[in-house]
């Protein structure tokens, strides 16, 4: 039973999108996805410059790997008002 790190990137539906409000609708969906392990771990939130004023959402967080794909935890994401699109770019294994 290993534990993964997994990177979501957010995309917002517009650049005026409060990200402070998507990372609290986002952590509690994560933390319902995580496994009892890891549901009190730390979710760590990046802000990416795009282009042209537009910015991503990157969150890190660690799960149990025996839970499978976050496709269900992406859809989640998606549906929270002001994000367009949801993406796992990373998914690597926990040394240690």
């Amino acid at each position: 039973m290993a534990s993964v790190i997994v990177t979501l990137r957010i995309m917002p539906a517009t650049p005026e999108t409060n990200f402070d409000k998507v990372y609290e609708a986002a952590s509690k969906h994560i933390r319902n996805f995580v496994d009892q392990k890891h549901k009190d771990g730390e979710i760590r939130k990046e802000i990416e410059e795009i282009g042209f004023g537009l910015k991503a959402m990157k969150l890190l967080f660690v799960m149990d790997e025996n839970i499978g794909t976050t496709d269900k935890l992406e859809e989640n994401i998606k549906s929270i008002t002001g994000v367009e699109s949801v993406e796992a770019t990373d998914v690597r294994r926990a040394i240690g």
